[in-house]
Protein backbone atom coordinates (compact mmCIF):
# COMPACT_ATOMS: atom_id res chain seq x y z
CA UNK A 1 0.00 0.00 0.00
CA UNK A 2 1.05 3.41 -0.95
CA UNK A 3 2.20 6.09 1.94
CA UNK A 4 -0.43 8.25 0.60
CA UNK A 5 -2.88 5.49 1.32
CA UNK A 6 -1.81 4.81 4.44
CA UNK A 7 -2.50 8.53 5.31
CA UNK A 8 -6.15 8.65 3.96
CA UNK A 9 -6.49 5.17 5.82
CA UNK A 10 -5.54 6.47 9.24
CA UNK A 11 -7.75 9.47 8.48
CA UNK A 12 -10.65 7.82 8.30
CA UNK A 13 -10.09 5.35 10.99
CA UNK A 14 -9.55 8.89 13.38
CA UNK A 15 -13.26 9.95 11.84
CA UNK A 16 -14.78 7.28 12.14
CA UNK A 17 -13.64 6.67 16.10
CA UNK A 18 -14.55 10.51 16.50
CA UNK A 19 -18.28 9.98 15.32
CA UNK A 20 -18.31 6.80 17.14
CA UNK A 21 -19.28 5.24 14.34
CA UNK A 22 -16.95 2.20 15.44
CA UNK A 23 -14.78 1.89 18.67
CA UNK A 24 -11.53 2.23 18.98
CA UNK A 25 -10.96 -1.70 19.43
CA UNK A 26 -12.88 -1.90 16.06
CA UNK A 27 -10.58 0.37 14.45
CA UNK A 28 -7.08 -1.59 16.23
CA UNK A 29 -8.42 -5.08 14.62
CA UNK A 30 -9.14 -3.50 11.73
CA UNK A 31 -6.08 -1.80 11.06
CA UNK A 32 -4.16 -5.22 11.95
CA UNK A 33 -5.63 -7.01 9.55
CA UNK A 34 -5.48 -4.77 6.67
CA UNK A 35 -1.07 -4.45 7.57
CA UNK A 36 -1.73 -8.84 7.36
CA UNK A 37 -3.88 -8.25 4.09
CA UNK A 38 -2.27 -5.32 2.43
CA UNK A 39 -5.89 -4.65 1.27
CA UNK A 40 -7.58 -1.28 2.55
CA UNK A 41 -8.91 -0.14 6.09
CA UNK A 42 -12.61 0.40 4.79
CA UNK A 43 -12.23 -3.09 2.80
CA UNK A 44 -11.36 -4.59 6.39
CA UNK A 45 -14.13 -2.48 8.14
CA UNK A 46 -16.93 -4.20 5.95
CA UNK A 47 -15.49 -7.41 6.16
CA UNK A 48 -15.51 -7.59 9.77
CA UNK A 49 -18.94 -6.47 9.58
CA UNK A 50 -18.38 -3.64 11.76
CA UNK A 51 -19.89 -1.11 9.63
CA UNK A 52 -21.75 -1.90 5.94
CA UNK A 53 -20.84 -0.67 2.84
CA UNK A 54 -23.46 2.08 2.22
CA UNK A 55 -23.32 3.33 6.15
CA UNK A 56 -19.18 4.23 4.83
CA UNK A 57 -20.66 6.00 1.74
CA UNK A 58 -23.02 8.08 3.19
CA UNK A 59 -20.76 9.04 6.02
CA UNK A 60 -18.25 9.75 4.22
CA UNK A 61 -19.89 11.96 1.68
CA UNK A 62 -21.63 13.70 4.83
CA UNK A 63 -18.20 14.45 5.95
CA UNK A 64 -16.72 15.72 3.07
CA UNK A 65 -19.38 17.67 1.14
CA UNK A 66 -19.22 15.39 -1.55
CA UNK A 67 -22.11 13.74 -3.44
CA UNK A 68 -22.26 9.75 -3.27
CA UNK A 69 -23.37 7.64 -6.30
CA UNK A 70 -24.61 4.41 -7.05
CA UNK A 71 -22.38 3.06 -9.80
CA UNK A 72 -24.36 0.78 -10.99
CA UNK A 73 -26.32 3.34 -12.86
CA UNK A 74 -24.02 4.63 -14.93
CA UNK A 75 -23.17 3.58 -18.32
CA UNK A 76 -19.43 5.00 -18.53
CA UNK A 77 -18.16 6.42 -22.03
CA UNK A 78 -15.22 4.58 -23.60
CA UNK A 79 -13.66 8.19 -24.31
CA UNK A 80 -13.76 9.22 -20.80
CA UNK A 81 -12.20 5.55 -19.88
CA UNK A 82 -9.22 6.47 -21.66
CA UNK A 83 -8.78 9.55 -19.56
CA UNK A 84 -7.44 7.78 -16.95
CA UNK A 85 -4.96 5.12 -17.74
CA UNK A 86 -5.59 1.63 -16.34
CA UNK A 87 -2.37 1.38 -13.68
CA UNK A 88 -3.67 4.73 -12.10
CA UNK A 89 -7.32 3.22 -11.77
CA UNK A 90 -5.91 -0.09 -9.90
CA UNK A 91 -3.13 1.90 -7.98
CA UNK A 92 -5.89 4.37 -6.53
CA UNK A 93 -9.06 2.53 -6.42
CA UNK A 94 -10.93 5.27 -8.45
CA UNK A 95 -12.88 5.59 -12.41
CA UNK A 96 -13.88 8.28 -14.12
CA UNK A 97 -17.43 8.53 -14.70
CA UNK A 98 -17.99 11.75 -16.88
CA UNK A 99 -16.34 15.02 -18.09
CA UNK A 100 -17.52 18.65 -18.59
CA UNK A 101 -15.22 20.30 -20.85
CA UNK A 102 -12.15 20.98 -18.43
CA UNK A 103 -13.47 18.93 -15.61
CA UNK A 104 -13.09 14.72 -14.88
CA UNK A 105 -15.58 13.98 -12.30
CA UNK A 106 -14.03 10.68 -10.23
CA UNK A 107 -15.53 8.04 -7.95
CA UNK A 108 -13.69 6.59 -5.35
CA UNK A 109 -14.23 5.21 -1.84
CA UNK A 110 -12.03 7.91 -0.04
CA UNK A 111 -12.11 11.56 -0.94
CA UNK A 112 -9.85 12.34 1.47
CA UNK A 113 -6.95 10.89 -0.31
CA UNK A 114 -5.42 13.79 -1.75
CA UNK A 115 -2.66 12.06 -3.14
CA UNK A 116 -4.98 9.98 -5.34
CA UNK A 117 -6.75 12.96 -6.69
CA UNK A 118 -3.21 14.90 -7.23
CA UNK A 119 -2.03 11.77 -8.89
CA UNK A 120 -5.04 11.97 -11.76
CA UNK A 121 -4.85 15.76 -12.29
CA UNK A 122 -1.68 15.14 -13.31
CA UNK A 123 -2.09 12.21 -15.75
CA UNK A 124 -5.18 13.57 -17.08
CA UNK A 125 -4.12 17.51 -17.12
CA UNK A 126 -7.62 18.04 -15.85
CA UNK A 127 -9.47 20.27 -13.16
CA UNK A 128 -10.82 16.91 -11.15
CA UNK A 129 -13.77 16.69 -8.93
CA UNK A 130 -14.75 13.76 -6.72
CA UNK A 131 -17.83 11.64 -6.07
CA UNK A 132 -18.26 8.76 -3.34
CA UNK A 133 -18.77 4.97 -4.20
CA UNK A 134 -18.52 1.98 -2.44
CA UNK A 135 -15.12 -0.08 -2.49
CA UNK A 136 -17.15 -2.76 -3.88
CA UNK A 137 -19.30 -0.37 -6.75
CA UNK A 138 -15.57 0.68 -8.15
CA UNK A 139 -13.58 -2.41 -7.94
CA UNK A 140 -16.87 -3.87 -10.01
CA UNK A 141 -16.73 -1.06 -12.35
CA UNK A 142 -12.94 -1.65 -12.53
CA UNK A 143 -13.11 -4.79 -13.63
CA UNK A 144 -16.25 -4.05 -16.25
CA UNK A 145 -14.86 -1.43 -17.85
CA UNK A 146 -10.50 -2.11 -17.74
CA UNK A 147 -10.35 -5.59 -16.85
CA UNK A 148 -12.36 -7.38 -19.99
CA UNK A 149 -14.07 -5.01 -22.55
CA UNK A 150 -14.39 -7.91 -24.76
CA UNK A 151 -17.11 -9.24 -26.00
CA UNK A 152 -18.84 -12.46 -27.38
CA UNK A 153 -19.39 -11.22 -30.87
CA UNK A 154 -16.21 -9.57 -30.75
CA UNK A 155 -14.58 -13.32 -29.97
CA UNK A 156 -16.54 -14.85 -32.99
CA UNK A 157 -15.27 -12.06 -35.64
CA UNK A 158 -11.34 -13.76 -34.84
CA UNK A 159 -12.61 -16.96 -36.47
CA UNK A 160 -12.21 -16.28 -40.01
CA UNK A 161 -12.59 -18.71 -43.14
CA UNK A 162 -9.49 -20.92 -42.31
CA UNK A 163 -10.33 -21.08 -38.13
CA UNK A 164 -13.65 -22.21 -39.24
CA UNK A 165 -12.29 -25.01 -41.88
CA UNK A 166 -9.40 -25.71 -38.94
CA UNK A 167 -12.09 -26.18 -36.06
CA UNK A 168 -15.21 -28.22 -37.51
CA UNK A 169 -13.73 -31.52 -36.54
CA UNK A 170 -15.05 -34.41 -34.90
CA UNK A 171 -18.94 -33.33 -35.74
CA UNK A 172 -19.81 -36.52 -37.21
CA UNK A 173 -16.51 -38.68 -36.33
CA UNK A 174 -15.86 -38.12 -32.71
CA UNK A 175 -13.49 -41.23 -31.82
CA UNK A 176 -11.39 -40.09 -34.92
CA UNK A 177 -10.24 -36.92 -33.62
CA UNK A 178 -6.49 -36.67 -33.28
CA UNK A 179 -5.01 -35.47 -29.83
CA UNK A 180 -2.55 -33.18 -31.27
CA UNK A 181 -4.91 -31.90 -33.39
CA UNK A 182 -7.03 -31.49 -30.21
CA UNK A 183 -4.07 -29.73 -28.05
CA UNK A 184 -3.74 -27.37 -31.29
CA UNK A 185 -7.11 -26.05 -31.80
CA UNK A 186 -7.74 -25.53 -27.90
CA UNK A 187 -4.58 -22.94 -28.06
CA UNK A 188 -6.28 -21.20 -30.65
CA UNK A 189 -5.82 -17.53 -29.62
CA UNK A 190 -9.89 -16.77 -29.98
CA UNK A 191 -10.49 -20.27 -28.22
CA UNK A 192 -8.56 -19.55 -25.50
CA UNK A 193 -9.92 -15.72 -25.69
CA UNK A 194 -13.44 -16.88 -25.70
CA UNK A 195 -12.80 -19.36 -22.81
CA UNK A 196 -11.60 -16.38 -20.71
CA UNK A 197 -14.55 -14.54 -21.55
CA UNK A 198 -16.71 -17.34 -20.23
CA UNK A 199 -14.70 -17.30 -17.28
CA UNK A 200 -14.74 -13.92 -16.13
CA UNK A 201 -18.31 -12.74 -17.40
CA UNK A 202 -19.35 -15.89 -14.57
CA UNK A 203 -17.20 -13.80 -11.99
CA UNK A 204 -18.83 -10.55 -12.98
CA UNK A 205 -22.41 -11.74 -12.93
CA UNK A 206 -21.92 -13.63 -9.38
CA UNK A 207 -22.80 -16.86 -10.97
CA UNK A 208 -22.31 -20.06 -8.68
CA UNK A 209 -21.90 -22.30 -11.65
CA UNK A 210 -21.06 -22.59 -15.39
CA UNK A 211 -22.73 -25.38 -17.10
CA UNK A 212 -21.19 -26.27 -20.70
CA UNK A 213 -23.49 -28.39 -22.53
CA UNK A 214 -23.06 -29.92 -26.12
CA UNK A 215 -26.13 -31.02 -27.86
CA UNK A 216 -26.86 -32.70 -31.86
CA UNK A 217 -26.59 -30.15 -33.37
CA UNK A 218 -25.53 -27.16 -31.03
CA UNK A 219 -23.89 -26.78 -27.56
CA UNK A 220 -24.97 -23.72 -25.11
CA UNK A 221 -23.29 -22.17 -22.09
CA UNK A 222 -25.44 -21.65 -19.03
CA UNK A 223 -24.76 -19.65 -15.29
CA UNK A 224 -25.89 -20.14 -12.07
CA UNK A 225 -27.19 -16.86 -10.36
CA UNK A 226 -28.90 -17.27 -7.11
CA UNK A 227 -29.67 -20.57 -7.68
CA UNK A 228 -31.22 -20.48 -11.04
CA UNK A 229 -29.83 -21.28 -14.34
CA UNK A 230 -29.74 -18.74 -16.96
CA UNK A 231 -28.66 -19.23 -20.84
CA UNK A 232 -25.85 -16.69 -21.49
CA UNK A 233 -24.14 -18.28 -25.31
CA UNK A 234 -24.76 -20.54 -27.66
CA UNK A 235 -21.13 -20.56 -28.90
CA UNK A 236 -21.12 -22.79 -32.77
CA UNK A 237 -21.51 -26.45 -32.30
CA UNK A 238 -18.03 -26.59 -34.11
CA UNK A 239 -16.20 -25.11 -31.55
CA UNK A 240 -17.77 -27.66 -28.90
CA UNK A 241 -14.29 -29.96 -28.65
CA UNK A 242 -12.03 -26.75 -28.41
CA UNK A 243 -14.06 -25.25 -25.62
CA UNK A 244 -14.69 -28.09 -23.56
CA UNK A 245 -10.51 -29.63 -24.36
CA UNK A 246 -9.48 -25.86 -23.44
CA UNK A 247 -10.54 -26.42 -20.13
CA UNK A 248 -9.34 -29.55 -19.86
CA UNK A 249 -6.10 -28.84 -20.21
CA UNK A 250 -6.87 -25.75 -17.60
CA UNK A 251 -7.67 -28.25 -15.19
CA UNK A 252 -5.00 -30.04 -15.92
CA UNK A 253 -7.24 -33.16 -17.26
CA UNK A 254 -6.28 -35.92 -19.93
CA UNK A 255 -7.72 -34.48 -22.97
CA UNK A 256 -7.53 -38.16 -24.92
CA UNK A 257 -10.05 -39.49 -22.41
CA UNK A 258 -13.25 -38.75 -23.64
CA UNK A 259 -15.41 -41.78 -22.27
CA UNK A 260 -14.93 -41.58 -18.27
CA UNK A 261 -16.31 -38.94 -15.80
CA UNK A 262 -12.91 -36.40 -14.60
CA UNK A 263 -12.50 -34.02 -11.86
CA UNK A 264 -9.90 -31.17 -12.09
CA UNK A 265 -9.68 -27.61 -10.63
CA UNK A 266 -8.66 -23.93 -12.25
CA UNK A 267 -7.19 -21.48 -10.25
CA UNK A 268 -7.40 -17.83 -11.45
CA UNK A 269 -6.01 -14.60 -10.13
CA UNK A 270 -7.78 -11.27 -10.19
CA UNK A 271 -5.24 -9.03 -9.30
CA UNK A 272 -5.13 -7.56 -5.89
CA UNK A 273 -4.22 -10.58 -4.32
CA UNK A 274 -7.55 -11.76 -5.00
CA UNK A 275 -7.90 -15.83 -6.22
CA UNK A 276 -11.09 -17.90 -8.15
CA UNK A 277 -11.39 -21.31 -7.84
CA UNK A 278 -13.29 -23.34 -10.42
CA UNK A 279 -14.18 -26.75 -9.78
CA UNK A 280 -13.97 -28.61 -12.95
CA UNK A 281 -16.10 -31.81 -13.52
CA UNK A 282 -16.31 -33.40 -17.00
CA UNK A 283 -18.89 -35.87 -17.55
CA UNK A 284 -19.37 -37.83 -20.74
CA UNK A 285 -22.85 -37.64 -22.64
CA UNK A 286 -23.93 -38.40 -25.77
CA UNK A 287 -22.98 -35.72 -28.29
CA UNK A 288 -19.73 -35.10 -26.12
CA UNK A 289 -18.71 -34.02 -22.94
CA UNK A 290 -20.28 -31.74 -20.39
CA UNK A 291 -18.20 -29.60 -18.21
CA UNK A 292 -20.00 -28.07 -14.84
CA UNK A 293 -17.63 -25.76 -12.73
CA UNK A 294 -18.28 -24.59 -9.67
CA UNK A 295 -16.84 -21.23 -9.13
CA UNK A 296 -15.42 -20.58 -5.20
CA UNK A 297 -14.60 -17.08 -4.26
CA UNK A 298 -13.10 -17.46 -1.11
CA UNK A 299 -13.34 -13.28 -0.78
CA UNK A 300 -17.15 -13.79 -0.79
CA UNK A 301 -16.95 -17.06 1.75
CA UNK A 302 -19.46 -15.37 4.44
CA UNK A 303 -17.76 -16.79 7.87
CA UNK A 304 -20.47 -14.24 10.25
CA UNK A 305 -22.55 -16.41 11.30
CA UNK A 306 -24.79 -13.25 12.14
CA UNK A 307 -25.09 -12.55 8.60
CA UNK A 308 -25.99 -16.09 7.59
CA UNK A 309 -29.71 -15.59 7.77
CA UNK A 310 -30.59 -17.07 11.06
CA UNK A 311 -33.27 -15.04 13.42
CA UNK A 312 -31.72 -13.88 16.30
CA UNK A 313 -33.27 -16.47 18.49
CA UNK A 314 -32.55 -19.34 16.52
CA UNK A 315 -28.47 -18.02 15.95
CA UNK A 316 -28.40 -17.48 19.99
CA UNK A 317 -29.94 -21.41 20.76
CA UNK A 318 -27.66 -22.65 17.42
CA UNK A 319 -24.29 -21.10 19.34
CA UNK A 320 -25.52 -22.19 22.39
CA UNK A 321 -25.59 -26.37 21.36
CA UNK A 322 -22.08 -25.76 19.49
CA UNK A 323 -20.63 -24.56 22.12
CA UNK A 324 -20.82 -28.11 24.35
CA UNK A 325 -17.88 -30.16 24.24
CA UNK A 326 -19.04 -32.76 22.61
CA UNK A 327 -22.33 -34.30 20.91
CA UNK A 328 -23.25 -34.17 17.05
CA UNK A 329 -24.35 -31.48 15.19
CA UNK A 330 -26.22 -32.47 11.89
CA UNK A 331 -26.30 -30.15 8.99
CA UNK A 332 -29.36 -31.67 5.92
CA UNK A 333 -30.23 -29.92 2.58
CA UNK A 334 -29.74 -30.71 -1.04
CA UNK A 335 -26.72 -30.13 -2.90
CA UNK A 336 -26.47 -25.58 -3.13
CA UNK A 337 -28.68 -25.51 0.09
CA UNK A 338 -25.68 -23.72 1.72
CA UNK A 339 -24.68 -26.57 3.72
CA UNK A 340 -21.03 -26.26 3.79
CA UNK A 341 -20.98 -22.17 4.53
CA UNK A 342 -22.91 -22.86 7.62
CA UNK A 343 -20.71 -25.68 8.74
CA UNK A 344 -17.56 -23.66 7.55
CA UNK A 345 -18.69 -20.32 9.35
CA UNK A 346 -19.65 -22.96 12.89
CA UNK A 347 -15.92 -23.86 12.60
CA UNK A 348 -15.01 -20.26 12.44
CA UNK A 349 -17.03 -19.67 15.31
CA UNK A 350 -14.92 -22.31 16.69
CA UNK A 351 -11.41 -22.07 15.73
CA UNK A 352 -9.52 -20.41 18.42
CA UNK A 353 -5.88 -22.07 19.09
CA UNK A 354 -6.72 -23.67 21.93
CA UNK A 355 -8.94 -26.29 19.63
CA UNK A 356 -7.77 -28.91 17.47
CA UNK A 357 -10.28 -28.98 14.54
CA UNK A 358 -9.90 -31.79 11.70
CA UNK A 359 -11.89 -31.75 8.78
CA UNK A 360 -12.44 -34.52 6.05
CA UNK A 361 -13.86 -33.10 2.85
CA UNK A 362 -15.18 -34.23 -0.91
CA UNK A 363 -13.56 -31.94 -2.15
CA UNK A 364 -11.85 -29.60 -0.03
CA UNK A 365 -14.25 -26.26 -1.21
CA UNK A 366 -11.90 -23.66 0.76
CA UNK A 367 -9.20 -23.69 2.65
CA UNK A 368 -9.12 -22.07 6.26
CA UNK A 369 -6.32 -21.19 8.49
CA UNK A 370 -5.85 -22.72 11.84
CA UNK A 371 -7.98 -26.20 10.81
CA UNK A 372 -6.38 -29.47 9.54
CA UNK A 373 -8.59 -30.32 6.56
CA UNK A 374 -8.04 -33.59 4.31
CA UNK A 375 -9.11 -34.32 0.88
CA UNK A 376 -10.72 -37.70 0.45
CA UNK A 377 -9.25 -39.86 -2.26
CA UNK A 378 -11.52 -43.10 -2.31
CA UNK A 379 -8.99 -44.69 -5.19
CA UNK A 380 -6.92 -45.00 -2.87
CA UNK A 381 -8.95 -45.88 0.05
CA UNK A 382 -8.82 -42.45 1.59
CA UNK A 383 -12.84 -42.20 2.44
CA UNK A 384 -14.88 -40.74 5.36
CA UNK A 385 -15.11 -43.78 7.61
CA UNK A 386 -11.27 -44.35 7.59
CA UNK A 387 -10.54 -40.64 7.78
CA UNK A 388 -12.76 -40.19 10.94
CA UNK A 389 -10.59 -43.40 12.97
CA UNK A 390 -7.45 -41.37 11.88
CA UNK A 391 -8.63 -38.58 13.20
CA UNK A 392 -9.87 -40.16 16.98
CA UNK A 393 -5.50 -40.95 17.46
CA UNK A 394 -4.87 -37.03 16.37
CA UNK A 395 -6.65 -36.40 20.28
CA UNK A 396 -9.16 -33.76 18.33
CA UNK A 397 -11.50 -31.88 20.05
CA UNK A 398 -13.74 -30.63 16.88
CA UNK A 399 -14.09 -33.15 13.50
CA UNK A 400 -16.00 -32.22 10.82
CA UNK A 401 -17.38 -34.93 8.39
CA UNK A 402 -18.29 -33.80 4.93
CA UNK A 403 -21.53 -36.16 4.60
CA UNK A 404 -22.55 -39.15 6.30
CA UNK A 405 -23.39 -41.44 3.40
CA UNK A 406 -23.38 -44.84 5.13
CA UNK A 407 -23.55 -46.77 7.80
CA UNK A 408 -19.66 -47.09 8.78
CA UNK A 409 -19.51 -43.32 8.86
CA UNK A 410 -22.61 -43.11 11.22
CA UNK A 411 -21.32 -45.58 13.49
CA UNK A 412 -17.52 -44.27 13.99
CA UNK A 413 -19.20 -40.60 14.13
CA UNK A 414 -21.94 -41.54 16.93
CA UNK A 415 -19.30 -43.13 18.82
CA UNK A 416 -17.00 -39.98 18.53
CA UNK A 417 -19.66 -37.62 19.71
CA UNK A 418 -20.21 -40.28 22.39
CA UNK A 419 -16.46 -40.35 23.42
CA UNK A 420 -15.69 -36.63 24.35
CA UNK A 421 -15.92 -34.87 20.92
CA UNK A 422 -17.83 -32.50 19.08
CA UNK A 423 -18.92 -33.77 15.67
CA UNK A 424 -20.53 -31.65 12.39
CA UNK A 425 -21.47 -33.26 9.23
CA UNK A 426 -24.01 -33.22 7.08
CA UNK A 427 -26.88 -35.45 5.84
CA UNK A 428 -29.05 -35.00 2.49
CA UNK A 429 -32.76 -35.03 3.72
CA UNK A 430 -36.00 -32.79 3.46
CA UNK A 431 -36.09 -31.61 6.93
CA UNK A 432 -34.38 -31.78 10.27
CA UNK A 433 -36.76 -34.69 12.01
CA UNK A 434 -36.31 -36.97 8.68
CA UNK A 435 -32.85 -37.13 9.10
CA UNK A 436 -33.60 -39.21 12.63
CA UNK A 437 -35.38 -41.88 10.56
CA UNK A 438 -32.25 -41.67 8.25
CA UNK A 439 -29.93 -42.30 10.97
CA UNK A 440 -32.28 -45.19 12.61
CA UNK A 441 -32.38 -46.78 8.64
CA UNK A 442 -28.47 -46.90 7.75
CA UNK A 443 -28.81 -49.27 11.27
CA UNK A 444 -27.84 -47.17 14.18
CA UNK A 445 -29.66 -47.49 17.34
CA UNK A 446 -32.52 -45.38 19.20
CA UNK A 447 -30.12 -45.12 22.09
CA UNK A 448 -26.87 -43.92 20.24
CA UNK A 449 -28.88 -41.60 17.91
CA UNK A 450 -30.71 -39.98 20.93
CA UNK A 451 -27.78 -39.46 22.85
CA UNK A 452 -25.06 -38.34 20.48
CA UNK A 453 -27.19 -35.74 18.72
CA UNK A 454 -27.32 -32.19 20.07
CA UNK A 455 -29.03 -30.43 16.91
CA UNK A 456 -30.48 -30.73 13.59
CA UNK A 457 -30.44 -28.11 10.81
CA UNK A 458 -32.33 -28.36 7.74
CA UNK A 459 -31.95 -24.97 5.46
CA UNK A 460 -32.89 -23.69 1.96
CA UNK A 461 -31.69 -20.61 0.12
CA UNK A 462 -33.87 -18.18 -1.35
CA UNK A 463 -33.72 -15.34 -3.57
CA UNK A 464 -33.15 -11.71 -1.81
CA UNK A 465 -35.38 -9.00 -3.37
CA UNK A 466 -32.79 -6.14 -5.19
CA UNK A 467 -32.41 -3.57 -2.94
CA UNK A 468 -32.36 -0.88 -6.01
CA UNK A 469 -35.09 -1.73 -7.53
CA UNK A 470 -37.70 -3.70 -4.73
CA UNK A 471 -41.26 -2.01 -4.42
CA UNK A 472 -44.04 -2.45 -1.98
CA UNK A 473 -47.13 -4.99 -3.71
CA UNK A 474 -50.57 -5.71 -2.76
CA UNK A 475 -51.81 -9.32 -2.64
CA UNK A 476 -55.09 -10.79 -1.52
CA UNK A 477 -55.19 -12.18 2.12
CA UNK A 478 -56.20 -15.14 1.28
CA UNK A 479 -53.02 -15.94 -0.82
CA UNK A 480 -50.95 -15.06 2.45
CA UNK A 481 -52.96 -17.28 4.47
CA UNK A 482 -52.86 -20.42 1.94
CA UNK A 483 -48.89 -20.03 2.44
CA UNK A 484 -49.39 -20.61 5.85
CA UNK A 485 -49.51 -17.26 7.54
CA UNK A 486 -51.59 -17.67 10.47
CA UNK A 487 -55.17 -15.46 9.74
CA UNK A 488 -54.55 -13.04 12.72
CA UNK A 489 -51.04 -12.23 11.60
CA UNK A 490 -51.42 -11.31 7.81
CA UNK A 491 -51.81 -7.68 8.22
CA UNK A 492 -48.05 -7.69 9.69
CA UNK A 493 -47.18 -8.50 6.20
CA UNK A 494 -45.63 -5.88 4.17
CA UNK A 495 -44.87 -7.67 1.18
CA UNK A 496 -42.09 -6.56 -1.39
CA UNK A 497 -41.15 -7.26 -4.70
CA UNK A 498 -37.72 -6.29 -7.11
CA UNK A 499 -39.06 -5.02 -10.53
CA UNK A 500 -36.21 -5.50 -12.42
CA UNK A 501 -32.96 -3.20 -12.83
CA UNK A 502 -29.42 -2.81 -14.16
CA UNK A 503 -28.08 -3.79 -10.76
CA UNK A 504 -30.10 -7.33 -10.72
CA UNK A 505 -30.07 -7.85 -14.39
CA UNK A 506 -33.60 -7.20 -14.74
CA UNK A 507 -34.70 -10.56 -12.43
CA UNK A 508 -35.80 -8.34 -9.39
CA UNK A 509 -33.34 -10.45 -7.32
CA UNK A 510 -29.89 -10.50 -6.27
CA UNK A 511 -27.78 -12.64 -3.66
CA UNK A 512 -29.75 -15.01 -1.23
CA UNK A 513 -30.07 -15.33 2.08
CA UNK A 514 -31.25 -19.18 4.13
CA UNK A 515 -33.95 -20.17 5.71
CA UNK A 516 -33.41 -22.28 8.53
CA UNK A 517 -35.17 -25.21 10.62
CA UNK A 518 -33.41 -25.61 13.70
CA UNK A 519 -34.44 -28.85 16.17
CA UNK A 520 -32.59 -28.95 19.29
CA UNK A 521 -32.59 -32.47 21.13
CA UNK A 522 -34.85 -32.10 23.91
CA UNK A 523 -35.25 -34.35 26.52
CA UNK A 524 -38.69 -34.95 25.41
CA UNK A 525 -37.97 -35.61 21.92
CA UNK A 526 -35.07 -38.04 23.04
CA UNK A 527 -37.87 -39.88 24.63
CA UNK A 528 -40.01 -40.21 21.19
CA UNK A 529 -36.92 -41.10 19.57
CA UNK A 530 -36.32 -44.22 21.78
CA UNK A 531 -40.40 -44.97 21.88
CA UNK A 532 -39.56 -45.32 18.11
CA UNK A 533 -42.23 -42.13 16.83
CA UNK A 534 -42.56 -41.93 13.37
CA UNK A 535 -40.92 -38.25 11.58
CA UNK A 536 -44.53 -36.73 11.85
CA UNK A 537 -44.81 -37.22 15.32
CA UNK A 538 -41.23 -35.97 15.93
CA UNK A 539 -41.96 -32.77 13.90
CA UNK A 540 -44.67 -32.34 15.95
CA UNK A 541 -43.36 -32.12 19.27
CA UNK A 542 -40.61 -30.14 18.14
CA UNK A 543 -42.90 -27.16 16.57
CA UNK A 544 -44.78 -27.74 20.20
CA UNK A 545 -41.16 -27.52 21.69
CA UNK A 546 -40.63 -24.00 19.56
CA UNK A 547 -39.20 -25.16 16.43
CA UNK A 548 -40.01 -23.12 13.71
CA UNK A 549 -40.21 -24.96 10.18
CA UNK A 550 -38.34 -24.08 6.94
CA UNK A 551 -41.61 -22.91 5.84
CA UNK A 552 -42.23 -20.35 8.64
CA UNK A 553 -38.27 -19.00 8.40
CA UNK A 554 -39.27 -18.46 4.74
CA UNK A 555 -42.54 -16.56 5.59
CA UNK A 556 -40.47 -14.42 8.76
CA UNK A 557 -38.13 -13.37 5.75
CA UNK A 558 -41.25 -12.82 3.18
CA UNK A 559 -43.11 -10.34 6.40
CA UNK A 560 -39.44 -8.73 6.30
CA UNK A 561 -39.21 -7.63 2.24
CA UNK A 562 -36.47 -9.90 2.04
CA UNK A 563 -37.67 -12.34 -0.58
CA UNK A 564 -41.03 -12.94 -2.77
CA UNK A 565 -44.12 -15.14 -2.15
CA UNK A 566 -43.08 -17.47 -5.19
CA UNK A 567 -39.59 -17.71 -3.36
CA UNK A 568 -41.18 -18.69 -0.15
CA UNK A 569 -42.93 -21.37 -2.50
CA UNK A 570 -39.92 -22.46 -4.90
CA UNK A 571 -37.73 -23.13 -1.81
CA UNK A 572 -39.88 -24.55 1.22
CA UNK A 573 -43.08 -27.43 1.53
CA UNK A 574 -45.98 -26.61 2.99
CA UNK A 575 -46.20 -27.97 7.00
Amino acid sequence: MSKGNERSSARLGELLVKEKVISSLQLKRAVDAQRASGSRLSHELTRLGYIEESELTAFLSKQYGVPSINLADFEIDGEVLKVIPKEVVNRHQVIPINRTGNTLIIAMADPSNIYAIDDVKFVSKLNVEVVVASEQAIAEAIEKYYTSNVSFDEVMLDFDAADDAEMAFGEEMDEDIDVVDLEKSAGEAPVVKLVNLVLLDAIRKNASDIHVEPYEKSMRIRFRIDGVLYEVMKPPNKLRSAIVSRLKIMANLDIAERRLPQDGRIKMKLGRGREMDFRVSVLPVLWGEKVVMRLLDKSNLQLDMTKLGFEEKVLADFKKEIDKPYGMILITGPTGSGKTTTLYSTLSELNKTTTNICTAEDPVEFNLFGINQVQMHESIGLNFASSLRSFLRQDPDVIMVGEIRDFETAEIGVKAALTGHLVLSTLHTNDAPSSVSRLLNMGIEPFLVSSAVNLIGAQRLVRKNCVECREPIEVPAQALIDLGVPPEEVGNYKLMRGKGCRNCSNTGYRGRIAVYEIMIMTDELREFILNGASTLELKREAIRGGMKTLRMSALGKLAEGHTSMEEVVRATASD
